[in-house]
């Protein structure tokens, strides 16, 4: 006898109730608590002992390890992310806000992979195939070995995906998707649950790499609940402003490469185009002989990027000065003016702060402190930094300058750029011989930083 029970799951942890409650007991949001019917099969006689066991467990040491092959596509941008290419049977989500590129950057992905002989199928479940077709067309996405179907039944995509046999498969988006075996509707947490389920199975059984597109919420984060990027191999966001041409694919999750690696793209009229050297982009329209700019060398990944970072401190007339950053967590921001207050005896209680990151990348590592620390100085004291500057380093609560890793690829990459000067951790100088060219100075409390940036 089938039993129907009804259940309750928050769509941000997926947490499961019995009956609905306005916060989620797992990660405290409030209203995020969504009905679900699940058919509960009641079996007889069948114990832990009576299940049949297909595989016995073996030593890790008598497994033959191999390493995964790679399918490289002709976007070099979005192999970096990936690891070095597509993994056949991986599962993929990428997530971003509308409009973003998903489809085109997926469909242009499509035409590199299908341009090399392999089969891909593209399922598209918001537009039709004419639609796909027009898109196409301006990308000049088109290939004899690229399918489009406009679909979005599971059990209608797998007898496509059985006609096709494809090396590539596309689901344009999960949320569109819907099992006809589950009664409700397409997008709700239990649809999107199962066809990630099945798809999965899918694609670890037939060695299909699989890409899912997933819509985000108002805060950004994927839509359904968490449980959806636990099961897939890799979460890729595709970044960026809308009124702005440049967009940023960054990998938070991957299990065949490293995470918080970026490919970054700008949008076109023929679609996206690779950016092979962000810093220079980054750079390209930087201030000169201005004070509260400085440069800064960030990894991203495992890419050197070079970036500017301006400060503006202004007197306020209220009794609470605004705090206030982009591209920087405003909390490490907080805990720099508050190391410059008491370390550095600078008075700026009764002084606005504010700290952007030029080109809208978002800088989430330590070592970005130093520089943030000198811009702010540096529009404090109204004394404009070298232009020929790069610095980098993390700040300790005591005004200690800490070491950070990969110092030699950043130094590297300031003089690739033509920096004439470092200014740097002096316990990150040991280990690797410093290049030519360009000057290193190495600090090892806030007020040497200052004294070398600001004279």
């Amino acid at each position: 006898m089938a039993k129907i029970k009804i259940k309750f799951i928050c769509t941000d942890c997926g947490t499961e109730a019995p009956k609905w409650l306005g916060k989620c007991p797992g990660c405290g949001a409030w209203n995020t608590m969504v009905e679900e019917k699940e058919t509960v099969v009641r079996t007889q006689g069948v114990g832990l002992g009576q299940i049949e066991k297909k595989e016995k467990p073996v030593p890790i040491i008598s497994i033959q390890g191999e390493q995964e092959p790679r399918i490289e596509t002709k976007m070099v941008e979005l192999n970096r992310v990936l690891g070095g290419g597509v993994v056949p049977g991986s599962l993929v989500l990428v997530g971003g806000d509308p409009g973003i590129g998903k489809s085109t950057l997926l469909l242009q992905a499509s035409h590199a992979l299908a341009s090399k002989g392999l089969k891909v199928l593209y399922i598209s479940g918001e537009e039709s195939v004419r639609q796909t077709r027009l898109r196409a067309d301006r990308l000049g996405a088109l290939a004899e070995t690229l399918y489009v179907l406009c679909e979005t039944s599971v059990s209608a995509i797998g007898e496509a995906i059985d006609a096709v046999q494809p090396d590539f498969l596309v689901i344009d988006s999960i949320q569109t998707v819907y099992a006809p075996s589950i009664e409700s509707a397409p997008g709700s947490v239990a649809q999107v649950r199962e066809c990630t389920a099945h798809f999965m199975r899918v694609a670890k059984v037939r060695g299909i790499a699989t890409v899912l597109v997933g819509h985000v919420t108002k805060e950004g984060a994927i839509a359904g609940p968490r449980l959806l990027e636990h099961m897939v191999d890799c979460v890729l966001y595709f970044e960026g402003e809308r009124h702005h041409a440049y967009r940023l694919l960054r990998a938070v999750k991957n299990r065949f490469g490293s995470t918080n690696e970026i490919g970054i793209f700008e949008m076109g009229e023929a679609g996206l185009r690779e950016v092979s050297n962000p810093s220079e982009l980054f750079l390209s329209e930087r201030s000169l002989g201005v004070s509260g700019a400085t440069v800064v060398a960030s990894m991203e990944g495992t890419r050197p990027v070079l970036v500017e970072l301006q400060a503006l401190v202004a007197t306020t007339n209220f009794p609470s000065p605004r705090r206030m950053s982009a591209g920087i967590d405003h909390h490490r921001m907080a805990l720099i003016i508050a190391v410059l207050e008491k370390r550095m005896g600078m008075f700026l209680q009764n002084q606005d702060a504010y700290l952007n990151v030029a080109g809208g990348v978002k800088l989430d590592e330590p070592a970005v402190d130093l520089a943030a620390a000198v811009s702010l100085a540096s529009s404090f004291r109204d004394v404009p930094t070298k232009p020929d500057d790069v610095i980098f380093g993390e700040i300790g609560l005591t005004g200690e300058v800490r070491g950070v890793a990969r110092a030699e690829q950043r130094v590297r990459e300031a003089q690739k750029l033509g920096f004439g000067r470092v200014i740097m951790p002096e316990k990150s100088l040991k280990g690797w011989k410093k290049p030519k060219g360009i000057e290193i100075v190495g600090v090892s409390t806030v007020s040497e930083a200052l004294a070398a940036a600001l004279g």
